[in-house]
Formats: structure tokens, sequence, C-alpha cells
């Protein structure tokens, strides 16, 4: 009693028990923050994932180059050249800069002074020469009669279109006529003197060969002046038909253009002015040709459409089939997951590769490639989204806002998809996303052991370009390099974006900013 007796109240003045709100409405007031969406919300925390970001401007990137580089393509999937197979990029404006890139660069070891007389056979002929530089000499002696002798071993880089120099070609008589008509218009020399074997010690198998040579090796025959001395016909009797164009320099009206042969005429062309003549254009091939002579750059645009879009209409169908069986099992559980449960577990034991062989050799002969080859990833596709959903739900169909909403009448469809399948949203679309790559990833491998042909409805696939890359690999690589390189980076995007995917959505991040 003693220490109550201490304890002392300060007085409280009246006026401070007024109150402040007496006669007024009370109302919720306007929010001063601008309210931000589920989605607003789930871009916020996407752009903040750096790698993410730069995975779905790569991905974009990706998709306008399979989508445009056909479109400003001077070549079609149809144009395939039968001479410049497997040839290396080349653009003639950028390799005339010098710059070492896009030159049609190829390399050659082990050249001798006959090869290198053969290159300088081309360039004097043609006026095109397709030694770009010598990279190495190695210089060996040996004793040939009694005499020292220098044995010279180049490794030089060439101008692989270049180098093809001159070819062998029948034409008709009217073909014959319309070359010698386009000469006649642009001043590009197409037709080329015409040389007998016998003039050249019977070699027949070497159209370059224009010039005296001493044996069946193509030992060129040099004047006082270490200059090549032509060898071409003057034979009128062999001559095929008239020749009325213009003429290489030299030529004093004795030299024939064309032999006859079976009705039509054999003639000596510059291959490369010849393909000029057929195309109106210089060829320029940006990533090369592959081993059909076809234009890379849009070759591979072509074939990451088709895997594009084949690839989500696969993850569409997936998504719709495993998320509304998944979100079954999961909700209703009991009897109903645990026979659902068996008939995912039969499917997935069948072996993907063996079906979709089957497929192809059956249902693929009725329906076509692309639908049998489809209705195999379907078959057995949606089963991994179907366990992923039905855990979801297994999650959150025991929270209290279910229950709540249950409690409160909800139906069983609006708590499966209305309230359970939202908060699993996040998983499932980073797993749709997923299964993108996925899907490329399986097309490529078929396409390229060759399980699955789809060259006669999307004209290439990326697999494809993979397989006939892989046959002239070592000496042209990049027929395996740029399909190669292509996928890798759309696979490794497409993993990073659903990544980011995944945390934008996850609902626990939900409102928070850092």
């Amino acid at each position: 009693m003693s220490m109550q007796n201490d304890v002392k109240f300060e007085k409280i003045p009246a006026e401070k028990f007024a109150f402040v709100q007496l006669d007024t409405n009370i109302h919720d007031k306007k929010l001063e923050t601008k309210s931000r969406g589920y989605l607003a919300d789930a871009f916020l925390r996407f752009k903040k994932n750096k790698s993410s970001l730069i995975a779905a401007v790569i991905i974009i990137f990706l998709l306008l180059f399979a989508l445009i580089s056909p479109m400003v393509s001077p070549y079609t999937i149809n144009d395939k050249d039968p001479v410049y197979t497997s040839y290396p990029p080349y653009v003639p404006a950028i390799a005339e800069l010098g710059w070492g890139i896009f030159d049609g660069a190829t390399t050659h070891a082990s050249q001798n002074d006959l090869a290198m007389s053969a290159w300088k056979g081309i360039a004097v002929e043609t006026g095109m020469n397709p030694v770009l530089g010598i990279v190495n000499v190695n210089t060996t002696y040996v004793m040939y009669r009694g005499q020292q002798k220098a044995n010279n071993t180049y490794t030089i880089e060439t101008n692989r279109y270049f180098e093809t120099g001159i070819v062998y070609r029948v034409f008709k008589y009217s073909e014959f006529e319309a070359i010698q008509q386009w000469q006649n218009e642009t001043g590009i020399q197409v037709i080329y003197p015409y040389v007998e074997s016998k003039d050249i010690c019977d070699i027949t198998d070497n159209p370059n060969i224009w010039y005296q040579v001493s044996d069946s090796k193509g030992t060129p025959v040099l004047d006082e002046n270490g200059d090549f001395i032509p060898a071409y016909s003057q034979n009128t009797a062999l001559e095929g038909a008239p020749y009325d164009s213009i003429r290489i320099e030299g030529d004093d009206g004795s030299y024939i253009y064309s032999a006859k042969k079976s009705g039509a005429v054999q003639c000596r062309v510059s291959y490369y002015n010849y393909y000029i003549y057929q195309n109106g254009m210089e060829p320029t091939y940006l990533f090369g040709t592959n081993s059909l002579g076809q234009d890379l750059f849009s070759a591979i645009g072509i074939g990451a459409r088709f895997s594009i879009i084949f690839a989500i209409l696969v993850s569409a169908i997936n998504l719709t089939i495993g998320a509304i069986y998944g979100a079954i099992q999961g909700y209703y559980g009991g009897r109903v997951d645990l026979a659902m449960d068996r008939v995912s577990d039969i499917l997935s034991g069948m072996p993907f590769i063996v079906c979709t062989t089957l497929f192809q050799l059956h249902l693929g002969q009725k329906v076509g490639v692309v639908p049998a080859f489809l209705f195999a990833f379907v078959l057995t596709g949606w089963i991994g989204m179907a366990a992923l959903t039905r855990k979801q739900f297994y999650r959150f169909k025991g929270q209290e806002f279910v229950l709540a909403a249950r409690t409160l009448g909800a139906s069983d469809r609006r708590l499966m998809f209305k309230h359970i399948f939202p908060n699993a949203l996040g998983t499932i679309i980073t797993s749709c996303a997923l299964i993108i790559p996925s899907v490329i990833s399986s097309e490529t491998q078929l396409t390229y052991l060759g399980i699955i042909n789809l060259q006669e409805f999307a004209g290439t696939s990326i697999g494809t370009l993979m397989s006939q890359g892989q046959v002239s690999m070592t000496t042209a690589p990049h027929g395996m390099f740029f399909p190669s390189i292509f996928v890798s980076l759309l696979l490794i995007s497409f993993n990073l974006f659903g990544n980011g995917l995944r945390d934008a959505f996850n609902p626990s991040t939900r409102g928070v900013d850092d």
C-alpha cells in the first residue's frame, strides 16, 4: 500500500481528449503509390535477372534471324550449285577490302613448284588469281644427277571460288549463242578458247591446262621470258559452232572456242563468270555452302523456322494435356490418382526413339512425316508436365486460402484453376519453357541421325545441315560450325530464359523489390 501511495499521476489536460474526427465521414484514403498487377510485378522481377534478360535478347535475335534470313538471301533452299559445294564463306565486296574475312579462303599444304605453276596458269588465263598468299615455304635439297637441287614446298591460302578456274561444259547451239550475246553486252568473258588433249600430252582431266607442257604431269614449257606458251586449238575442222563474240587478249581470230559434241558443242568456260551469267550476280555466301551446294545462311533460317514452330506447338499441346491431367490427379488424389498414375507409367515405359521410328514407318505413310513426328512427341511428352502439375496441386490444395474458398462454396473447378493453378503457374511455365529446347534438341538429334527426314516438308532442318556438314568437317568446318552454334545458342538461351521465368512467376516473391 505504501508503494501505491508513492505513485504520482500526472494530470492530463481535458483538451487532449477531444475527438479529432468528430462528425466526419471516415473512409479509406486513396493509395499514393501506383498499384502493380501480377504480370507487371513478374516482369519487374524478370528484368532484374541479367542472364535471363540477355537470353531473351538472344532468343529474339535468333527468331528474327530465322524469319528474315530466308527473305533477304538471294538464294532459296532449292538453289543447289553443283560446283560450289562445301565452299567457305565469301562476300566479294568484303573480300576486296583485304580484311581476311569472307574471302573464301582455304589452306593448301604441300604445294610443290608444279602445283604453283598450275595456280599461276589459272590466274594468267582468267585474270582471277586464286592464291591469296603464301603462308610458309619449306626448302629441302637433294642430289639429282650429281647436282644439288632445291625442292620447295609451299603452304598457301587460296580463294576457293577462284581456284575452280576453267571447267568443261556442253551447250546446245542456242545456249552457246545466248552466252556469246551476253558476253558482248557485259564484256565478261565466259567462253575460253578450246584446247585439244593431243596438244597437252593427252591430258583430258584438267581443263585449266591451256599452255604447252612437256609431260603428262603438266610441267609447263616456258618461253625465253618465263611465260606460258598457249596451246589453244586452231583446228577449224574441230569447231562446233561459229564464235562471233569477244575474244581473249592475244587472240587474232584464229582460236576456236568450241568443239563438236553429239549435236551440241563442248566448251571451256570460266565457272566464276558462268555463275554470274546464270545467276546475275557473283557468288555471295555469307555462311558458305553445304555439301549440296545450298546457301547455309538461308538454309539455317529455314531449318530453324520449322524447329522453333514445331517445338512451340509441342510445348503448347503438352502443357494443355499435362496440366489438365495432373490437376485432376493432384486435386482428387486417392484411387483417381492411382489409376491415372498407372496409365502414365505404362506410357512412360515406351522408348521415344522406338516409337518415333515405328510411327514414321507406318503412321507416316498415312498421315505424313510431320503429323506422325508430332504424335510421337505428344504421346509421352505430356507425362512430365502432368507429374509436375500433380505435385504442385498436392502442395497447395491443403493451404488455408484453398480451405477458405471451399468453405465459402467454391466449386472444384474454381478451386483447381482459380486458386491452386495460378500459384503453381511459375513452376509450370518454367517447365513449359524448358520443353521447347528439349524438343528442338530431340528433333535435331533425330534428323541428324537420319531417323526423320524433313527435307520434303520443311526443305531442311538444323540436324540435317549438321549431318551434311559432318561429311566434310575436316576440310570445310563451317558446314558443321554455323548450324551447331545456332542450335547451341538457342538451347542455352531457352534454358536461361526458363530459369528467369521461374523466378519471375514465383508467388512467394511477389511485391518484393530487392
